[in-house]
């Protein structure tokens, strides 16, 4: 397992490194000049150019490039153009911020959404059922930001009961979480019941029941470890995108964190900002595919064994060729 994971981390530098020359050259083509930005409509052409010449803007473009993966290889992003701060300062300020949202709504979303799976899969086609599947689609439907404001019009305008942006106490992630975990929800929701009912027709549930098992314990300790396959998927997912910042949650609700940093960066060319964000955001999802590939091992002995075989197989190449 150790190896596997020691290949896998591996493999995520030449990822991260596409993405890097990727995200690099798509920013020399998005319109707008960040010099001008900064120094604004009345900047003279001497003010300008003596800007770019200092952010090494006038550089030719493979020089640029070359030079930013030099600073790339010792973890440095650069500095904002806007702010003069180091973005990987910048970043792990925010990072918390966006960290404890993200838990947040993926154990909201977890926690609400497979038991709704579960039930709605064990009354199948019935009123319940049917009921469920009308409110999944419906929070499916709804984009994020316009929950988002109904929310705060709602709980912090009308009621006066939640406040309605920045960070604090824990009721400052109240209408966040449910603003970015509904979608979430509902999708999880929907997978576990699918798969639910896959499962729950295998010949194995049934020679479980014919043995007297209780159905609680069918369900929730058979059938339910066989079905998250898919849900763990798409849960893992949902967190990779929660972690790169819930860019449209994080302006609405004026919560420092990844998404709104990113944000800012896009509206001021500020190219340092947005690449640093980009890169932390890929790193963010192979971290967790991989973690996703470690913890599908634990819930299905079949992938386990197919890492012990694995090894075992390395082991005995190794052996024979000394």
């Amino acid at each position: 397992m150790i190896r596997y994971v020691g290949k896998r981390l591996l493999q995520m530098i030449p990822i991260l490194l596409v993405v890097a020359i990727l995200i690099f050259t798509l920013m020399q083509f998005v319109p707008g000049d960040p010099v001008q930005i900064i120094l604004g409509e009345d900047a003279t052409p001497v003010q300008v150019e003596q800007v770019r010449e200092d952010l090494g803007l006038n550089e030719p473009f493979f020089v640029q490039l070359l030079n930013f993966l030099k600073d790339l290889l010792h973890l440095d992003f650069g500095e904002s153009y806007l702010s003069g701060l180091p973005v990987r300062s910048e970043l792990a300020m925010r990072f918390p911020n966006t960290l404890i949202l993200a838990i947040c709504c993926i154990i909201f979303t977890v926690v609400i959404g497979i038991p709704i799976g579960v039930q709605c899969a064990l009354k199948a086609d019935k009123l319940i059922d049917r009921i469920w599947l009308f409110f999944t689609l419906l929070c499916s439907s709804m984009p994020g930001f316009w929950l988002a404001l109904l929310l705060v019009l709602l709980f912090s305008v009308e009621l006066n009961l939640l406040p309605s942006n920045g960070i604090g106490g824990p009721e400052y992630f109240i209408l966040p979480v449910l603003a970015n975990s509904i979608g979430s929800l509902a999708s999880i929701a929907r997978h576990t019941r699918s798969s639910m009912l896959e499962v729950i027709r295998a010949d194995y549930i049934s020679t479980a029941k014919s043995k007297g098992i209780s159905r609680k314990r069918v369900i929730w300790r058979h059938a339910l470890p066989n079905a998250l396959i898919p849900v763990i998927t798409t849960v893992s997912s949902s967190f990779g995108m929660m972690l790169g910042g819930a860019t449209i949650i994080e302006s609405v609700f004026s919560i420092p964190g990844i998404g709104m940093f990113m944000m800012s960066g896009i509206n001021n060319r500020d190219y340092p900002v947005v690449r640093g964000c980009i890169i932390y955001i890929a790193f963010a999802f192979s971290i967790m595919m991989l973690i996703t590939d470690l913890i599908y091992a634990f819930v299905d002995p079949r992938i386990k064994a197919q890492y012990v075989r694995s090894k075992s197989k390395d082991t005995k190449s190794h052996e024979s060729k000394t």
